[in-house]
Protein backbone atom coordinates (compact mmCIF):
# COMPACT_ATOMS: atom_id res chain seq x y z
CA UNK A 1 0.00 0.00 0.00
CA UNK A 2 1.84 3.18 -0.73
CA UNK A 3 1.51 6.41 0.34
CA UNK A 4 -0.11 9.94 -1.54
CA UNK A 5 0.87 12.82 -0.64
CA UNK A 6 -0.28 16.68 -2.18
CA UNK A 7 3.08 18.19 -3.04
CA UNK A 8 2.31 21.92 -2.75
CA UNK A 9 5.69 22.33 -5.67
CA UNK A 10 3.72 20.28 -7.99
CA UNK A 11 0.10 21.28 -7.02
CA UNK A 12 -0.89 17.97 -7.44
CA UNK A 13 -1.23 14.67 -5.19
CA UNK A 14 1.62 12.38 -6.03
CA UNK A 15 2.76 8.75 -4.83
CA UNK A 16 5.64 9.20 -1.82
CA UNK A 17 8.89 7.32 -2.87
CA UNK A 18 11.73 8.62 -0.40
CA UNK A 19 15.39 9.11 -1.80
CA UNK A 20 16.35 6.55 0.65
CA UNK A 21 13.64 4.30 2.25
CA UNK A 22 16.36 3.14 4.44
CA UNK A 23 16.66 6.95 5.92
CA UNK A 24 13.97 9.09 6.06
CA UNK A 25 14.01 12.76 6.11
CA UNK A 26 11.34 15.24 7.20
CA UNK A 27 11.44 19.38 8.83
CA UNK A 28 8.61 20.86 9.56
CA UNK A 29 8.73 24.67 11.04
CA UNK A 30 9.28 24.83 14.18
CA UNK A 31 7.87 27.26 16.86
CA UNK A 32 9.30 31.03 17.18
CA UNK A 33 9.56 30.81 21.13
CA UNK A 34 8.35 34.59 22.60
CA UNK A 35 4.92 33.73 23.33
CA UNK A 36 2.62 30.62 24.08
CA UNK A 37 1.10 28.51 21.01
CA UNK A 38 -2.10 29.24 19.71
CA UNK A 39 -4.32 26.72 18.27
CA UNK A 40 -2.87 27.24 14.64
CA UNK A 41 0.93 26.21 16.14
CA UNK A 42 -1.09 23.38 17.28
CA UNK A 43 -2.80 22.34 13.97
CA UNK A 44 0.77 22.53 12.49
CA UNK A 45 2.40 20.16 15.25
CA UNK A 46 -0.49 17.64 15.00
CA UNK A 47 -0.76 17.82 11.67
CA UNK A 48 3.30 16.53 11.19
CA UNK A 49 2.80 14.14 13.99
CA UNK A 50 0.12 12.49 12.52
CA UNK A 51 2.31 12.47 9.05
CA UNK A 52 5.08 11.31 10.87
CA UNK A 53 3.38 8.72 12.71
CA UNK A 54 1.83 7.32 9.03
CA UNK A 55 5.56 7.50 7.78
CA UNK A 56 6.90 5.24 10.74
CA UNK A 57 4.60 2.62 9.53
CA UNK A 58 5.89 2.44 6.33
CA UNK A 59 9.90 3.16 6.82
CA UNK A 60 11.65 1.56 9.86
CA UNK A 61 13.79 4.94 10.21
CA UNK A 62 12.29 8.11 9.90
CA UNK A 63 14.01 11.29 10.42
CA UNK A 64 11.88 14.02 11.96
CA UNK A 65 13.50 17.73 12.75
CA UNK A 66 11.25 20.10 14.36
CA UNK A 67 12.81 23.09 14.78
CA UNK A 68 13.33 25.90 17.04
CA UNK A 69 13.63 29.73 15.92
CA UNK A 70 15.27 31.39 19.39
CA UNK A 71 16.47 34.74 17.63
CA UNK A 72 14.65 36.54 16.14
CA UNK A 73 13.34 40.40 16.31
CA UNK A 74 10.37 39.36 18.01
CA UNK A 75 12.27 37.69 21.14
CA UNK A 76 14.67 40.60 20.93
CA UNK A 77 11.57 42.78 21.65
CA UNK A 78 10.33 40.73 23.85
CA UNK A 79 13.26 40.51 25.81
CA UNK A 80 14.06 44.38 25.81
CA UNK A 81 10.68 44.90 27.64
CA UNK A 82 11.57 42.57 30.61
CA UNK A 83 15.01 43.68 31.14
CA UNK A 84 16.38 40.10 30.34
CA UNK A 85 18.48 38.04 27.67
CA UNK A 86 16.79 36.27 24.63
CA UNK A 87 18.23 32.84 26.37
CA UNK A 88 15.53 33.38 29.10
CA UNK A 89 12.42 34.18 26.68
CA UNK A 90 13.09 31.34 24.42
CA UNK A 91 13.78 29.15 27.49
CA UNK A 92 10.75 30.16 29.00
CA UNK A 93 8.39 29.48 25.95
CA UNK A 94 10.12 26.61 24.83
CA UNK A 95 8.97 25.13 27.88
CA UNK A 96 5.63 26.24 27.43
CA UNK A 97 5.40 25.27 23.64
CA UNK A 98 6.61 21.44 24.53
CA UNK A 99 4.10 21.23 27.63
CA UNK A 100 0.88 22.28 25.64
CA UNK A 101 1.84 20.07 22.55
CA UNK A 102 2.50 17.27 24.89
CA UNK A 103 -1.09 17.67 25.99
CA UNK A 104 -2.37 17.12 22.50
CA UNK A 105 -0.23 13.92 22.52
CA UNK A 106 2.42 15.14 19.79
CA UNK A 107 5.28 13.03 19.91
CA UNK A 108 8.92 14.86 20.10
CA UNK A 109 10.81 15.24 17.30
CA UNK A 110 13.81 12.52 16.55
CA UNK A 111 15.67 15.92 15.96
CA UNK A 112 14.81 19.77 17.40
CA UNK A 113 17.58 22.23 16.69
CA UNK A 114 17.89 25.49 17.85
CA UNK A 115 18.98 28.16 15.80
CA UNK A 116 21.10 29.89 18.31
CA UNK A 117 23.34 26.31 17.98
CA UNK A 118 24.06 26.57 14.23
CA UNK A 119 25.25 30.12 13.84
CA UNK A 120 28.81 28.58 12.10
CA UNK A 121 26.62 26.58 9.91
CA UNK A 122 24.51 29.45 8.44
CA UNK A 123 28.06 31.64 8.03
CA UNK A 124 29.40 28.77 5.95
CA UNK A 125 26.08 28.62 3.83
CA UNK A 126 26.36 32.17 3.22
CA UNK A 127 30.05 31.88 2.62
CA UNK A 128 28.97 29.28 -0.57
CA UNK A 129 26.16 31.56 -1.67
CA UNK A 130 28.43 34.50 -1.66
CA UNK A 131 31.23 32.51 -3.74
CA UNK A 132 28.63 31.78 -6.03
CA UNK A 133 27.53 35.00 -7.07
CA UNK A 134 23.87 34.62 -5.38
CA UNK A 135 24.36 36.90 -2.75
CA UNK A 136 26.14 40.21 -1.46
CA UNK A 137 27.47 42.40 0.86
CA UNK A 138 25.81 46.06 1.31
CA UNK A 139 26.45 48.21 4.23
CA UNK A 140 26.72 45.17 7.03
CA UNK A 141 24.34 43.24 5.36
CA UNK A 142 24.65 40.12 3.27
CA UNK A 143 21.34 39.87 0.69
CA UNK A 144 20.26 36.78 -1.70
CA UNK A 145 20.12 38.33 -5.33
CA UNK A 146 16.86 37.04 -6.03
CA UNK A 147 17.51 37.64 -10.15
CA UNK A 148 20.66 34.61 -9.80
CA UNK A 149 17.92 31.91 -9.12
CA UNK A 150 15.46 31.83 -11.95
CA UNK A 151 12.52 29.35 -10.48
CA UNK A 152 11.95 32.16 -7.85
CA UNK A 153 8.49 32.24 -7.14
CA UNK A 154 7.86 28.27 -8.91
CA UNK A 155 6.21 27.10 -4.81
CA UNK A 156 3.96 30.76 -4.28
CA UNK A 157 3.17 30.30 -7.78
CA UNK A 158 3.78 34.21 -8.67
CA UNK A 159 5.21 36.71 -10.57
CA UNK A 160 8.69 38.86 -9.24
CA UNK A 161 5.77 41.89 -8.70
CA UNK A 162 3.01 40.28 -7.07
CA UNK A 163 5.68 38.69 -4.54
CA UNK A 164 6.53 42.30 -3.80
CA UNK A 165 2.86 44.00 -4.00
CA UNK A 166 1.47 43.08 -0.36
CA UNK A 167 4.17 40.67 0.81
CA UNK A 168 6.53 40.83 4.13
CA UNK A 169 9.64 41.64 2.08
CA UNK A 170 11.29 44.64 3.41
CA UNK A 171 12.56 47.89 1.44
CA UNK A 172 16.06 48.61 1.90
CA UNK A 173 17.93 51.58 0.01
CA UNK A 174 20.89 48.88 0.00
CA UNK A 175 19.15 46.66 -1.78
CA UNK A 176 19.79 45.82 -5.17
CA UNK A 177 16.31 44.34 -5.70
CA UNK A 178 13.28 44.98 -3.47
CA UNK A 179 13.32 40.95 -3.15
CA UNK A 180 15.90 40.45 -2.09
CA UNK A 181 16.06 39.15 1.14
CA UNK A 182 18.74 38.88 4.25
CA UNK A 183 20.79 36.49 4.93
CA UNK A 184 22.82 38.70 7.56
CA UNK A 185 22.00 41.78 9.35
CA UNK A 186 24.21 43.38 11.60
CA UNK A 187 23.60 43.92 15.46
CA UNK A 188 23.38 47.51 17.16
CA UNK A 189 22.76 48.82 20.70
CA UNK A 190 21.72 46.20 23.21
CA UNK A 191 20.54 43.52 20.35
CA UNK A 192 22.48 39.82 20.24
CA UNK A 193 24.70 39.22 17.81
CA UNK A 194 27.25 37.03 16.54
CA UNK A 195 30.67 37.59 14.61
CA UNK A 196 30.83 37.05 11.29
CA UNK A 197 32.92 38.56 8.28
CA UNK A 198 30.38 40.85 7.28
CA UNK A 199 29.56 42.32 10.69
CA UNK A 200 28.50 41.83 14.12
CA UNK A 201 25.31 40.90 13.48
CA UNK A 202 22.78 37.60 13.40
CA UNK A 203 21.41 35.55 10.55
CA UNK A 204 18.01 36.23 8.11
CA UNK A 205 14.97 34.22 9.15
CA UNK A 206 15.10 32.21 6.29
CA UNK A 207 18.65 30.64 6.17
CA UNK A 208 18.05 29.30 9.79
CA UNK A 209 15.98 26.82 8.32
CA UNK A 210 18.14 25.96 5.84
CA UNK A 211 21.74 25.58 7.64
CA UNK A 212 19.72 23.59 10.32
CA UNK A 213 17.97 21.24 7.43
CA UNK A 214 21.41 20.99 5.85
CA UNK A 215 23.16 20.29 9.18
CA UNK A 216 20.78 17.31 10.28
CA UNK A 217 19.15 16.11 7.00
CA UNK A 218 21.50 16.67 4.15
CA UNK A 219 21.52 18.58 1.20
CA UNK A 220 18.09 17.29 -0.20
CA UNK A 221 15.26 16.18 1.81
CA UNK A 222 12.06 14.10 1.57
CA UNK A 223 9.57 16.38 3.29
CA UNK A 224 8.87 19.93 4.30
CA UNK A 225 5.96 21.34 6.58
CA UNK A 226 4.40 24.15 7.46
CA UNK A 227 1.13 26.47 7.68
CA UNK A 228 0.06 27.78 4.46
CA UNK A 229 1.27 31.22 5.58
CA UNK A 230 4.91 29.97 5.39
CA UNK A 231 4.74 29.71 1.57
CA UNK A 232 5.97 32.82 0.77
CA UNK A 233 8.24 34.40 1.59
CA UNK A 234 9.55 31.50 4.13
CA UNK A 235 9.81 28.41 2.39
CA UNK A 236 10.39 30.18 -1.27
CA UNK A 237 13.33 31.69 0.13
CA UNK A 238 14.79 28.44 1.66
CA UNK A 239 14.15 27.02 -1.95
CA UNK A 240 16.20 29.03 -3.00
CA UNK A 241 18.61 29.79 -1.07
CA UNK A 242 19.30 26.21 -0.50
CA UNK A 243 19.79 25.37 -4.07
CA UNK A 244 22.15 27.75 -4.91
CA UNK A 245 23.87 26.58 -1.94
CA UNK A 246 24.11 22.91 -2.63
CA UNK A 247 24.91 24.11 -6.69
CA UNK A 248 21.85 23.39 -8.38
CA UNK A 249 20.85 20.18 -6.24
CA UNK A 250 16.83 19.86 -5.46
CA UNK A 251 16.48 20.95 -2.04
CA UNK A 252 13.07 19.22 -0.73
CA UNK A 253 10.95 16.55 -2.97
CA UNK A 254 7.61 17.17 -1.07
CA UNK A 255 6.18 19.83 -0.10
CA UNK A 256 3.75 19.66 2.61
CA UNK A 257 1.40 22.67 4.05
CA UNK A 258 -1.81 22.86 6.64
CA UNK A 259 -4.71 25.06 6.13
CA UNK A 260 -5.07 27.92 8.76
CA UNK A 261 -7.20 27.77 11.48
CA UNK A 262 -10.28 30.41 11.22
CA UNK A 263 -12.57 31.44 13.93
CA UNK A 264 -15.97 32.53 12.81
CA UNK A 265 -14.33 32.26 9.20
CA UNK A 266 -11.78 34.63 10.39
CA UNK A 267 -8.02 34.24 10.26
CA UNK A 268 -6.89 34.58 13.74
CA UNK A 269 -4.86 38.03 14.38
CA UNK A 270 -4.08 40.12 17.48
CA UNK A 271 -5.78 43.01 15.73
CA UNK A 272 -9.29 41.12 15.46
CA UNK A 273 -8.42 39.92 19.33
CA UNK A 274 -9.31 36.39 18.61
CA UNK A 275 -6.40 34.22 19.22
CA UNK A 276 -7.01 31.06 20.70
CA UNK A 277 -3.95 29.86 23.44
CA UNK A 278 -3.51 26.18 23.60
CA UNK A 279 -2.83 26.71 27.59
CA UNK A 280 -6.16 28.50 27.49
CA UNK A 281 -7.88 26.55 25.79
CA UNK A 282 -6.59 23.25 28.03
CA UNK A 283 -8.45 24.67 30.43
CA UNK A 284 -11.54 24.17 29.31
CA UNK A 285 -11.28 21.15 27.35
CA UNK A 286 -9.09 17.43 27.37
CA UNK A 287 -5.81 17.81 25.30
CA UNK A 288 -7.39 14.37 23.01
CA UNK A 289 -10.36 16.58 22.69
CA UNK A 290 -8.68 19.71 21.03
CA UNK A 291 -6.37 16.90 18.88
CA UNK A 292 -9.21 14.90 17.65
CA UNK A 293 -11.20 18.30 16.63
CA UNK A 294 -8.01 19.69 14.93
CA UNK A 295 -7.81 16.74 12.64
CA UNK A 296 -11.57 16.00 11.98
CA UNK A 297 -10.79 18.14 8.66
CA UNK A 298 -8.58 17.79 5.95
CA UNK A 299 -5.65 19.12 6.76
CA UNK A 300 -4.66 21.21 3.62
CA UNK A 301 -8.13 22.99 4.14
CA UNK A 302 -9.17 25.81 6.74
CA UNK A 303 -10.59 24.83 9.59
CA UNK A 304 -13.40 26.66 12.05
CA UNK A 305 -12.86 26.46 15.29
CA UNK A 306 -15.70 26.70 18.07
CA UNK A 307 -16.74 25.37 21.33
CA UNK A 308 -19.20 22.88 19.20
CA UNK A 309 -16.47 21.17 16.92
CA UNK A 310 -14.56 20.95 20.31
CA UNK A 311 -17.51 19.46 22.29
CA UNK A 312 -18.35 17.24 19.06
CA UNK A 313 -14.79 15.46 19.74
CA UNK A 314 -14.84 15.19 23.32
CA UNK A 315 -18.20 13.54 22.68
CA UNK A 316 -16.59 10.83 19.74
CA UNK A 317 -13.92 10.18 22.15
CA UNK A 318 -16.83 9.72 25.21
CA UNK A 319 -18.17 7.16 22.43
CA UNK A 320 -14.26 5.72 21.89
CA UNK A 321 -13.67 4.98 25.45
CA UNK A 322 -16.73 3.46 25.99
CA UNK A 323 -16.00 0.95 23.64
CA UNK A 324 -12.52 0.07 24.92
CA UNK A 325 -14.15 0.01 28.53
CA UNK A 326 -16.30 -2.24 27.75
CA UNK A 327 -14.27 -4.45 26.16
CA UNK A 328 -12.00 -4.26 29.22
CA UNK A 329 -11.81 -7.48 30.29
CA UNK A 330 -10.70 -9.15 25.84
CA UNK A 331 -6.63 -9.36 25.44
CA UNK A 332 -5.09 -8.33 22.02
CA UNK A 333 -2.03 -8.86 21.02
CA UNK A 334 -0.77 -6.32 18.72
CA UNK A 335 -2.89 -5.80 15.51
CA UNK A 336 -2.63 -3.93 12.07
CA UNK A 337 -5.60 -1.33 11.88
CA UNK A 338 -8.16 -2.40 9.17
CA UNK A 339 -6.94 -1.95 5.45
CA UNK A 340 -9.91 0.77 4.83
CA UNK A 341 -8.54 2.83 7.53
CA UNK A 342 -4.79 3.03 6.07
CA UNK A 343 -5.85 3.76 2.67
CA UNK A 344 -7.55 6.53 3.96
CA UNK A 345 -4.62 7.74 6.02
CA UNK A 346 -2.32 6.93 3.18
CA UNK A 347 -4.52 9.15 0.58
CA UNK A 348 -2.95 12.12 1.90
CA UNK A 349 -4.02 11.93 5.53
CA UNK A 350 -7.94 11.28 4.49
CA UNK A 351 -8.30 12.08 8.89
CA UNK A 352 -11.74 12.44 8.10
CA UNK A 353 -12.76 8.91 6.41
CA UNK A 354 -10.15 7.29 8.57
CA UNK A 355 -12.22 9.11 11.56
CA UNK A 356 -15.40 7.70 9.82
CA UNK A 357 -14.24 4.25 9.91
CA UNK A 358 -13.01 4.13 13.41
CA UNK A 359 -16.39 5.26 14.60
CA UNK A 360 -17.60 2.35 12.78
CA UNK A 361 -15.74 0.43 14.66
CA UNK A 362 -16.59 1.56 18.25
CA UNK A 363 -20.79 0.66 16.74
CA UNK A 364 -19.03 -2.51 15.87
CA UNK A 365 -17.55 -3.26 18.96
CA UNK A 366 -20.56 -2.53 21.34
CA UNK A 367 -23.11 -4.73 19.29
CA UNK A 368 -20.00 -7.86 19.48
CA UNK A 369 -20.95 -10.51 21.56
CA UNK A 370 -18.63 -13.24 20.02
CA UNK A 371 -15.18 -13.56 21.65
CA UNK A 372 -12.80 -13.29 18.28
CA UNK A 373 -14.97 -10.60 16.80
CA UNK A 374 -14.61 -8.76 20.25
CA UNK A 375 -11.06 -9.35 20.14
CA UNK A 376 -10.72 -8.03 16.65
CA UNK A 377 -12.73 -4.69 17.38
CA UNK A 378 -10.19 -3.73 20.34
CA UNK A 379 -7.48 -4.72 18.46
CA UNK A 380 -8.41 -2.43 15.45
CA UNK A 381 -9.71 0.32 17.61
CA UNK A 382 -6.25 0.67 19.41
CA UNK A 383 -4.46 0.18 15.98
CA UNK A 384 -5.86 3.12 14.49
CA UNK A 385 -5.89 5.39 17.30
CA UNK A 386 -1.97 4.37 17.60
CA UNK A 387 -2.11 5.96 14.02
CA UNK A 388 -3.63 8.96 14.95
CA UNK A 389 -2.73 9.79 18.40
CA UNK A 390 -5.76 8.84 20.45
CA UNK A 391 -6.74 6.37 22.56
CA UNK A 392 -3.43 6.24 24.07
CA UNK A 393 -4.70 5.96 28.33
CA UNK A 394 -7.09 3.50 30.30
CA UNK A 395 -10.49 4.35 29.49
CA UNK A 396 -11.21 4.40 33.29
CA UNK A 397 -8.67 7.48 33.25
CA UNK A 398 -10.32 9.08 30.32
CA UNK A 399 -13.59 9.25 32.03
CA UNK A 400 -12.31 10.47 35.53
CA UNK A 401 -9.84 12.83 34.01
CA UNK A 402 -12.53 14.94 31.82
CA UNK A 403 -15.35 14.22 34.46
CA UNK A 404 -13.06 16.18 37.32
CA UNK A 405 -11.94 19.02 34.51
CA UNK A 406 -15.06 19.87 33.26
CA UNK A 407 -16.21 23.59 33.41
CA UNK A 408 -18.71 24.14 35.15
CA UNK A 409 -20.62 26.37 33.33
CA UNK A 410 -23.75 26.63 35.71
CA UNK A 411 -21.46 27.99 38.30
CA UNK A 412 -19.97 30.34 35.99
CA UNK A 413 -23.15 31.77 35.45
CA UNK A 414 -24.33 31.43 38.95
CA UNK A 415 -21.20 33.82 39.80
CA UNK A 416 -22.08 36.71 36.74
CA UNK A 417 -26.04 36.78 38.26
CA UNK A 418 -24.62 37.43 41.70
CA UNK A 419 -22.39 39.79 40.12
CA UNK A 420 -24.83 41.54 38.29
CA UNK A 421 -27.56 41.51 40.82
CA UNK A 422 -24.77 43.28 43.67
CA UNK A 423 -23.89 45.68 41.02
CA UNK A 424 -27.98 46.53 40.34
CA UNK A 425 -28.04 47.11 44.30
CA UNK A 426 -25.26 49.68 44.15
CA UNK A 427 -22.99 46.92 46.54
CA UNK A 428 -19.49 47.47 44.52
CA UNK A 429 -17.55 45.82 47.52
CA UNK A 430 -19.53 42.62 46.85
CA UNK A 431 -19.73 42.56 42.91
CA UNK A 432 -16.02 43.06 42.85
CA UNK A 433 -15.04 39.88 45.31
CA UNK A 434 -17.57 38.04 43.07
CA UNK A 435 -15.57 39.24 40.27
CA UNK A 436 -12.51 38.64 41.50
CA UNK A 437 -13.89 34.37 42.03
CA UNK A 438 -14.93 34.46 38.63
CA UNK A 439 -11.54 35.44 37.62
CA UNK A 440 -9.88 32.62 39.50
CA UNK A 441 -11.61 30.24 37.47
CA UNK A 442 -9.80 31.71 34.28
CA UNK A 443 -13.02 32.97 33.03
CA UNK A 444 -12.77 37.03 32.19
CA UNK A 445 -15.90 39.40 32.00
CA UNK A 446 -16.69 42.55 29.56
CA UNK A 447 -20.26 44.01 30.05
CA UNK A 448 -21.48 45.34 27.27
CA UNK A 449 -25.56 46.49 25.90
CA UNK A 450 -26.40 42.89 24.97
CA UNK A 451 -25.37 41.92 28.90
CA UNK A 452 -22.42 40.48 30.67
CA UNK A 453 -20.39 38.50 28.26
CA UNK A 454 -17.45 36.38 29.42
CA UNK A 455 -14.46 33.51 28.01
CA UNK A 456 -12.31 31.30 29.13
CA UNK A 457 -8.83 33.53 29.30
Amino acid sequence: MSLFLHNSLTRRKEEFIPLDPVRVTMYACGPTVYNPPHIGNARAAVVYDVLYRVLRRHYPNVVYARNITDVDDKINLAARQEGVSIAVISARYTEIYHRDVAALGVLPPVIEPRATEHIPAMVRMIERLLEAGHAYVAEGHVLFQVSSYAAYGALAGRSHDEMIAGSRVEIAPFKRDPADFVLWKPSVGDQPGWESPWSYGRPGWHLECSAMSEQHLGLTIDIHGGGNDLKFPHHENEIAQSTCAHGGQVFCRYWVHNGFVEIDSEKMSKSLGNVLLVQNLLRRFPGEALRLALIKGRYREPMNWSDDLVNQAKSQLDRLYGALQRLGDVVVPDQRAPDEFLAAMDDDLNTPQALAGLMGLATRANTATDNVERAYCKGALLACGKELGLLQQPPGEWFSATRAGALDVALVESLIAARNAARDQKDWVTADKVRAEIATLGISIQDGPSGTQWRVE
